[in-house]
């Protein structure tokens, strides 16, 4: 029986010097290590019942370096597989890499050597082809909500990447100090009794954020490249699966134990041809997406370095501008509010910043689940034209159009402007 899993409701770079030595690394160790001798067998038997090592993407490589990362070795292999009457359950890591290396294939993406570690530079390509990989699904099938929502939303985080990486190699560290220096000088007006109500995470801001360093920041790229890997890891093999072979092939991915009730569930609304089917699916894939497959890295990104992965995770939660149209900047959707003890009185203070911080799950998911899917089922639904035509424009372009480098000057006014402390009845 498949895990269960339930929808919660909305309560809603590194340098190419570096990048080079440790391909060559990597190349030098495989060949000097029996393991290569693994990578590519020959026949399907050594590739059966194989828990991945690289299930959660950190690492270089597909799920796991003893299975081949060439789609025709692992078709034949898994279709010496099926003819032998092997269960499902035994080649599912092999049908996962076959659907991956599927789908990498078809996004220009080389699957063997994708490494995370490498950085923002030496993946700048590949992120921007995750995402038109993305909106390549949703122009080819309608009824692929998610696809559609990824690829879109896509361009904001990319477009934050660049806003990350000009700030990490910039000698000030602006990009995140600029915004971190603004809250900090706001906060200062304001008596040492009335900080002590703000939320944890504008304080942390105030504090550690000035003192961000771009190794902090080379760090907290390559942690949002490998989510997004595993995003793409566990997302692409159903969805290449459905393009190339419909229902059976998903269907199979499920026997062979890699979808639990909620993926089901979001398949069977697809399978619908229903607008509502496809809204159902797009929150269940999401709910996936974000409380299942990456929730612990988030948790771990943002627990990491003594402080600054809380005040990193809060200043790109900041400075987000979700390219869906119709959607809110997490400061506008839920803008800080809170009523505390000021001096012996009630006081309510306002300030425009997010009440919330995006690495974490409950407040992620709402954001998520009450304001991006809802813009986008709305675009999908009442204006499918313009969502093609978002999708299908050159994606560096688009994502470049959402960085906050281009907002700078009214984002840095609106975080200085705003504050309030009114004393209550």
């Amino acid at each position: 029986m498949r895990p269960r899993s339930t929808i919660r409701p909305p309560s809603l770079r590194a340098s190419a010097i570096r990048g080079v030595l440790l391909a060559l690394g990597l190349a030098v160790a495989a060949s000097a290590t029996p393991s290569a001798a693994l990578a590519q067998p020959s026949g399907y038997l050594a590739l059966l019942d194989i828990a991945p090592a690289n299930g959660n993407a950190e690492q270089a490589g597909g799920l796991d370096p003893r299975l081949p990362t060439d789609p025709e070795v692992l078709g034949a292999a898994l279709g010496d597989a099926r003819a032998a009457g092997v269960p499902a359950s035994r080649y599912s890591a092999l049908l996962h890499q076959y659907w991956l290396a599927r789908g990498s294939e078809a996004a220009g993406i080389d699957l063997a050597t994708w490494d995370p570690d490498t950085g923002l530079a030496a993946n700048a390509a590949l992120v921007d082809r995750v995402y038109e990989n993305y909106g390549r699904y949703q122009r080819e099938r309608v009824e692929l909500y998610w696809a559609g929502m990824a690829g879109m939303a896509g361009a904001s985080f990319t477009g934050g990447f660049w806003d990350l990486d000009m700030g990490r190699t910039a000698l000030g560290v602006d990009a995140v100090r600029g915004i971190a220096d603004v809250v900090s000088t706001a906060t200062r007006v304001l008596p040492p009794s009335a900080t002590a109500i703000l939320p944890s995470d504008v304080r942390a801001l105030a504090t550690v954020g000035p003192t961000v360093t771009a190794e902090d920041l080379d760090w907290y790229q390559k942690r949002l490249l490998i989510m997004q890997k595993h995003i793409f890891f566990d997302m692409v093999p159903m969805h290449e699966a459905y393009l190339a072979g419909g229902r059976a092939a998903v269907d199979e991915l499920d026997a062979a134990g890699l979808l639990d009730d909620n993926a089901a569930a979001a398949w069977a609304g697809i399978y619908s041809g229903t607008r509502a089917g496809y809204a159902d699916a797009m929150v269940r894939m999401a709910d996936r997406e974000q409380n299942q497959v990456v929730a612990d890295q988030w948790d771990a990104t943002s627990g990491a370095r003594s402080g600054v992965g809380r005040a990193l995770t809060y200043v790109t939660t900041i400075a987000a501008k979700p390219s869906v149209p119709g959607s809110l900047a997490p400061g506008v959707f839920d803008p800080v509010s809170v009523t505390g003890e000021v001096d012996g009185a009630t006081y309510l203070m306002r300030a425009p910043l997010p009440d919330f911080n995006w690495a974490d799950r409950g407040p992620r998911w709402t954001y998520i689940a009450g304001d991006i899917a809802v813009a986008y089922q709305r675009l999908a639904e009442d204006r499918p034209g313009v969502a093609r035509a978002l999708l299908a424009q050159p994606f560096r372009q688009f994502a470049d159009q959402q960085r906050a480098l281009h907002r700078a000057p009214d984002l840095l006014r609106d975080l200085s402007t705003g504050w309030s402390l009114e004393r209550q009845p």
